[in-house]
């Protein structure tokens, strides 16, 4: 399945989550239910996959974690704020740059209609 193919399944098991339970919990508990929904549609899925950093050589088990990794191609990194900002969008570009991952989704939960909260990440790599 292609990153594309990928992402539309996803948004779409974002929707189904959104769609059940609305706006204003946890990120954690979005995070159970979009893993728990990739899982049963027979996605590889990975949670709190750890990103270690890469310096000179070294490699730095910072504490850096992927919220979701969906069949080691697309980086899902979820929220529940107010608004996404400038650094939550630079967050998962960095995700992608030390995973060499093509394509990210960042999904904050925390609006009225999930769409309005979806945001595509492109790595140029």
């Amino acid at each position: 399945m292609t990153e594309n193919e990928l992402s539309n399944k996803i948004i779409g098991a974002a929707i189904k989550v959104h769609s059940a339970l609305g706006p204003g919990l946890l990120e954690s508990a979005y995070q159970e239910c979009l893993y728990y929904v990739l899982k049963k549609e027979g996605l590889k899925v990975e949670r709190e996959k750890p990103m270690p950093l890469v310096f000179e050589e070294v490699k730095l088990d910072c504490g850096y974690r992927i919220d979701l990794l969906v069949e080691n191609k697309v980086v899902v990194e979820l929220k529940s704020v107010e608004a996404l900002n400038d650094v939550h969008m630079a967050q998962v570009l960095t995700y992608l740059k030390l995973g060499e991952f093509k394509l990210g989704l960042l999904i904050n939960f925390n609006v009225t209609l999930i769409k309005q909260g979806v945001r595509r990440v492109v790595n140029g790599i």
